[in-house]
């Protein structure tokens, strides 16, 4: 199969055979997936990080979106702002908390902001910031910051090359509910 010229998200009409079984997954639920089938082999290696990135994290759900949205901040990827807006929505996170990340918040989300500017800043987390990050969320948590940063920095560059568009569901939602 021949995939199509242009760099959008596939069509069901045009998906790839080789990730045919992943795309009733995530694959196929996303704009930036559907556009990342452009390469099947990357998708297929992508799929078991995504699990741990996106679902298994010791980092929790609440601490992952504010990771995530600050990434999509610091990437400056407004499809990953708005799709992560409504995700931490949809945990019942409050506006005002998920605005704060914006800036610098204080307490725990502050310290998780400052571990992904430090990362994108410095590629690396300062020596006084790892150890207080560890004795806040404990080691694998912070292995699982730094992953959750880099996988995000990937997606977000993937998503402002190829100018992959809001998900129309998502694009609705922020349309009737601004942040």
């Amino acid at each position: 199969m021949t995939l199509p010229d242009e760099t959008g998200p596939i069509s069901d009409a045009d998906w790839p055979v080789d990730i045919a079984d992943l795309r009733e997954g995530f694959a196929g639920a996303l704009n930036v997936y559907r556009t990342m089938a452009h390469h099947p082999a990357l998708v297929r290696a992508w799929a078991p990080l995504r699990q741990h990135v996106v679902k298994d994290t010791v980092l929790g759900p609440e601490r992952s979106e504010i990771v995530i949205l600050r990434t999509g901040v610091r990437v400056g990827s407004s499809y990953e702002w708005a799709h992560h807006v409504s995700r931490a929505r949809a945990l019942g996170m409050s506006d005002e908390r998920i605005a704060a990340v914006l800036g610098q918040p204080a307490g725990e989300d502050g310290l998780l902001v400052q571990a992904v500017d430090a990362i994108i800043d410095n590629q690396r987390l300062p020596g006084a910031l790892e150890r207080e990050l560890v004795a806040a969320f404990g080691k694998e948590a912070v292995f699982d910051l730094i992953a959750t940063v880099g996988f995000y920095l990937v997606l977000g560059t993937i998503l402002k090359t190829y100018d992959v568009p809001v998900d129309d569901d998502i694009a609705a939602e922020l349309e009737a509910r601004p942040l």
